[in-house]
């Protein structure tokens, strides 16, 4: 079973395949993503890498937590599972109070 690591603290120029590359140090990589943001496509400066074995993610956890990749010293955790997001922000109105315009109010 494939385990997937968290890792942050990433240079935004550190690329899916760079990540891939140094991880590789410490088994097979079943994949390397490093998350962008979906409207300017830069870094968040963290990403996600899934070993192929518990035994190679908890390696990789020992071996390059703390380490400097790209000139960051970057953390690897054992990613935790999403967890679901409160909706903060409500669609039609709901309890803004009066009235929204329309126009077949303007006569």
């Amino acid at each position: 079973m494939a385990t997937k690591l968290f890792v942050g603290g990433l240079a935004w120029a550190t690329t899916d395949d760079k990540l891939r590359e140094f991880f590789a140090a410490a088994g097979t990589v079943v994949s390397a993503n490093v998350i962008t943001d979906k409207f300017t496509g830069k870094s968040k400066g963290f990403g996600f890498v899934e070993m192929s074995t518990d035994e190679e993610a908890q390696a990789a956890t020992e071996k390059l937590n703390g380490q400097n990749l790209d000139g960051r010293t970057i953390v690897v955790n054992e990613a935790r599972p999403l967890q679901p997001r409160e909706n903060k922000f409500r669609s039609g109105g709901g309890d803004r109070g009066g009235r929204g315009f329309d126009r077949r109010d303007r006569n």
